[in-house]
């Protein structure tokens, strides 16, 4: 399967999703920061983030954070060249996901890579 980029609000390039290495998240310098898993995110320690439905990435209180290039309100920037991936180290076990609050169509100030990287190792 393809690569997935992820983009913040203004269409910048920040991480991407690798479907062949577990739904990883990876920053362009190759490390994994998260996952996905069914339509949440986790973070390597296994804490749940947000969510990622229809091409955007939600935080735990339903603002947007990040999109793919299809749902990016803004055009989007080229990716960047990426960095071959580091080993991925061993996920954590899971924590019970949050409920899933109603979904806004409002834009988080949270930084997407921070977002993303909160739980990695």
């Amino acid at each position: 399967m393809e690569e997935i980029t992820l983009y913040t609000k203004f269409g910048k390039p920040v991480v991407y999703i690798s479907p062949d290495h577990g739904y990883a998240i990876y920053t362009w310098t190759g490390h994994a920061v998260s996952y996905i898993y069914e339509d949440k995110i986790y973070g390597w320690r296994g804490r749940h983030l947000g969510w990622f439905i229809n091409g955007i990435v939600y935080n735990l209180r339903g603002y947007r954070v990040g999109y793919t290039r299809e749902t990016c309100p803004y055009a989007v920037y080229a990716s960047y060249a990426k960095y071959a991936k580091y080993a991925q180290y061993a996920r954590y076990a899971r924590y019970a996901p949050y409920a899933r609050p109603a979904l806004s169509s409002s834009d988080s100030s949270e930084d997407l890579e921070q977002f993303l990287s909160q739980d990695k190792i």
